[in-house]
């Protein structure tokens, strides 16, 4: 029996507010992520996740209070990402209504971070969020949005991480992010020979049948933003495009 496909849309949240922009850059509103979430949890989406873009100490305070109030309107699983540098983080996200924690650039600073979470939470809760970029003929991973090259390769990132006890990676393809252009398939594909992990596709959803695209490539789940915060298409017609192409849906 193969496991449903999760369509999941990402809330990029800065100050409390949702925001969307192209590879990262000219961010405009996008809406209240409370009433967003809501919508998408009684709208088809399985899961929903949080990205808390300007994630420094003083903001940590705006997204659990925005958690907490997410909490107690959605049923779904919710994944929050933004600034995670230790267990306490993991630990107080987790009580304010998070199922899921999603670590980036803390982890690529302590690799230990992913060890530390996975024997202290579980690895079901830890995802490794990575944006991934073409540069000198392999996919670097990127830090601040893809604005700052590590030089470390992708693929031997994830497969550390692997080791290491993460549950589950969130590859977010700078090249294609906010363009709407497709996901980027060749990563995904390399991707998934490196790792047996649930795989989640994120960046340049554009055409619903780039998402049965991204699937065939090796990805579990679908991410997306832009399309279903500015009412380019719902989540029913993601589920749709995705069952006719012979995929389970829930």
């Amino acid at each position: 029996m193969s496991l449903a496909i999760r369509v999941i849309p990402c809330l990029d949240v800065d100050k409390g507010r949702t925001v969307k922009g192209v590879n990262f850059q000219n961010l405009s509103d996008a809406g209240d992520p409370v009433s967003l979430a809501e919508h998408y949890g009684t709208s088809g989406a399985d899961e929903v996740t949080f990205l808390d873009i300007s994630a420094s100490v003083e903001e940590r305070a705006t997204i659990l209070d925005v958690l907490r109030r997410t909490a107690e309107t959605l049923f779904i699983p919710m994944t929050v990402g933004g600034g995670i540098r230790s267990t306490h983080d993991v630990d107080q996200l987790l009580r304010a209504g998070a199922d899921k924690v999603s670590v980036n650039t803390a982890a690529l600073n302590r690799p230990d971070l992913i060890n530390d979470i996975a024997e202290k939470f579980g690895s079901q809760v830890l995802v490794l969020s990575v944006d991934a970029r073409r540069a000198e003929g392999k996919f670097e991973v990127t830090t601040h949005g893809g604005r700052q090259g590590t030089d470390i390769d992708a693929l031997d990132w994830i497969s550390d991480a692997q080791r290491r006890g993460v549950g589950e990676i969130l590859l977010n393809s700078i090249d294609a992010d906010g363009t709407q252009d497709g996901f980027d398939i060749e990563m995904i594909s390399a991707v998934r020979q490196v790792t047996s992990l649930p795989l989640i596709a994120s960046g340049g959803a554009g055409t619903l049948s780039d998402f049965p695209a991204a699937l065939k490539a090796g990805a579990d789940a679908v991410l997306a933003a832009s399309v279903f915060h500015f009412g380019k298409f719902t989540i029913a017609d993601v589920k749709r495009e995705i069952s006719h192409a012979g995929f389970v849906v829930r």
